[in-house]
């Protein structure tokens, strides 16, 4: 199936409303944010981390202006180092190549060993924007919504303060 089109899908069934803009592929944060100028939302950022031994995996979303402080977050999870995953980590558990991480990707991350982090700063937005598992077009959906798809296709989210 269709990467995007498997998003679509499920957000229709959880009767959650979005918008879709497409664009040309953009292969880093601001050339996305350049494609959809004017349209209200915080661009976020989705990194896909591990700790050393590749025995947890980390999904965490952030505003796409902020700096990762790795040692912050290392202590956050309990963890020794972080890093982020490789491509071929990134395929396995999530199904998608680099470029395209987003909230959407735990669709395909049928383990469900993905713990799923959200820095506290960008959930006071009233919309957050992402990249529905290509990187040809840009989903927006509202805030509550998206704590409430990861929470439908069974996953837990923290919180936290970067």
């Amino acid at each position: 199936m269709n990467l995007s089109l498997q998003v679509e899908e499920t957000l229709k069934a959880l009767a959650i409303p979005f918008e879709i803009v497409e664009h040309p592929p953009a292969l880093t944060t601001a050339e996305a944010d350049s494609f959809i100028t004017g349209i209200e939302g915080v661009r976020t950022k989705s990194m896909f981390l591990t700790n050393k031994k590749k025995t947890a995996y980390y999904l965490l979303i952030m505003d796409d202006e902020k700096r990762l402080d790795m040692d912050k977050f290392k202590e956050i999870v309990g963890a020794n180092r972080i890093k982020m995953a490789s491509a071929d980590s990134l395929m396995e558990q999530l199904q998608l190549p680099p470029g395209v991480v987003s909230v959407f990707g735990l669709l395909n991350n049928t383990k469900k060993n993905v713990q799923v982090f959200f820095d506290a700063e960008i959930l006071d937005k009233k919309k957050m924007s992402f990249h529905p598992n290509v990187n040809t077009k840009t989903i927006f959906l509202s805030t509550k919504d998206v704590l409430k798809f990861v929470n439908a296709i069974g996953f837990e989210y923290t919180i936290i303060d970067l």
